[in-house]
């Protein structure tokens, strides 16, 4: 099990537990998809060979071809407002009929409406937009304007950190199953170990995060040149949620070096930690924060960098030269996700799910030993299995049984770090239905803990 230990991500699809999963389906229609896809598809991890064939959505609900439904607590972080949210989708049939689409060289008024309402959120002088059709093209804007700032091509990122899939991403990125077999990558990427008081290469010491910033001015001051910090403001995979400390001090040390602090909220902003983004919970102003998935409304590929006005110096440079850089459509579903959000207190709503969650998952690590750590924010929660709360030794097998337990029982979430459970459910989720998905979850708990 020593490559289980060093997992990235749980859920591979190469396991025995995934073969064992298939050995489950029944139906031969499901099967036969299957192998179509297996067929016809390159094959990645994480991807291909997949789990179950979806036929239509809607809700908190995937549903496959055979009418199983799943509840999905993971929706790629896009589905934040639910599948099929009816307001967003006519509001996109109403865009269809009048501009899908606008070619670069003009602009159009959807994309203006969404560049304002963008900024009007930001605090400081974060009012100069870029858009794009996912994140990690927005990460690569967002690298591509700090080199012209700052002159600098040096770039601090964490490990285990995933900022997308591109070769300019994975450089400055830092999980290990996207970067290897791939030979030279960008340079001038150092990497830090992220802020963890779990787990986490400081957390024998006892005193918190802080350690983690000092090792940043340590490596900036070090190497020299370092131009930009890319880091997540709460990291989603494993849900690893810094301090007040550790964010106030790493802009103090951003800003005593010359460093852009850029912010990859790509799958936390729009309401996931009960706030609009992540970076308000800690009174905090980046350079630039990347943005996506969700901005979409769950039907659209849509994503955008922010950054400040005195940045606007790029004139002469193709920062995101994209084919659906102003995207009529994907304007028109962001629009009306934050329509959608304030109409309806998503916010406040999400709030107040945190608390039912923070006691409902204490009241599961109480029940079960397997269980080591609960972390979580808003709608973004992380439970880490471990073997002995004294190691505090990764429980990859484990999590595995729990993941298809869940599975099985219709409640569909994604592993991390191989022995993290990380449950990122729509935002407009019931009472109830979070209170099924627990009791499923539970159960599989149950199973985990009696195969040990």
């Amino acid at each position: 099990m020593a490559e289980a230990h060093n997992r990235t991500e749980g859920d591979i699809n190469l396991s025995s537990a995934r073969r064992e999963w298939y050995a489950l389906i029944s139906d031969a229609e499901t099967v036969s998809y299957l192998h179509e896809d297996e067929t016809h598809f390159l094959h990645q991890s994480l991807s291909t060979p997949c789990l179950d064939v979806l036929a239509s959505c809607d809700g908190i609900y995937l549903t496959d071809v055979q009418g199983k439904t799943y509840m999905d607590f993971h929706g790629n972080n896009v589905h934040q407002l639910g599948y099929r949210n009816s307001y967003i989708v006519e509001k996109l049939k109403e865009q269809l009929d009048i501009l899908p689409f606008s070619p670069r060289r003009y602009t159009n008024v959807p994309a203006i409406e969404l560049a304002k309402k963008l900024c009007s959120l930001m605090p400081g002088d974060l009012n100069r937009v870029l858009f794009a059709p996912g994140g990690t093209s927005a990460i690569s804007m967002a690298l591509k304007l700090a080199r012209v700032v700052t002159g600098k091509h040096k770039v601090i990122s964490l490990w285990d950190s995933f900022h997308g899939a591109s070769l300019d991403a994975i450089s400055a990125g830092g999980e290990l199953d996207f970067r290897k077999d791939m030979g030279p990558l960008m340079p001038g990427v150092e990497r830090i170990p992220p802020p963890m008081t779990y787990r986490g290469p400081f957390s024998a010491a006892g005193n918190g995060d802080l350690p983690y910033a000092d090792y940043l001015e340590y490596v900036i001051e070090k190497e020299g040149d370092i131009g930009a910090f890319l880091i997540e403001t709460i990291r989603n995979t494993d849900v690893q949620i810094p301090s007040q400390e550790y964010w106030q001090k790493v802009r103090r040390i951003c800003t005593k070096h010359n460093v852009l602090l850029i912010l990859d909220e790509i799958p936390i902003a729009f309401g996931r930690t009960g706030k609009m983004f992540a970076f308000e919970h800690y009174d905090l102003e980046p350079d630039i924060v990347c943005l996506g998935k969700g901005l979409g409304g769950g039907i659209m590929p849509m994503a955008a960098i922010v950054a400040r006005d005195s940045y606007n110096i790029a004139q002469n440079i193709s920062l995101g030269h994209f084919t659906h850089e102003k995207s009529p459509l994907g304007s028109v579903a962001a629009l009306a996700m934050f329509e959608y959000m304030e109409q309806n207190q998503i916010l406040e709503k999400v709030m107040q799910d945190e608390e039912f969650m923070r006691e409902e998952l204490n009241g599961l690590k109480a029940k079960f030993p397997l269980i080591g750590d609960v972390r979580g924010i808003g709608l973004l929660w992380g439970i880490e299995l471990v073997t002995n709360r004294e190691t505090k030794e990764k429980a990859v097998k484990q999590a595995e049984i729990v993941m298809y337990e869940c599975l099985k029982n219709g409640l569909s979430f994604k592993v991390s770090q191989g022995n993290v459970i990380q449950l990122s459910p729509p935002l407009i989720i019931t009472r109830g239905q979070l209170k099924e998905a627990l009791a499923i979850l539970e159960n599989a708990l149950k199973i985990a803990s009696d195969a040990v």
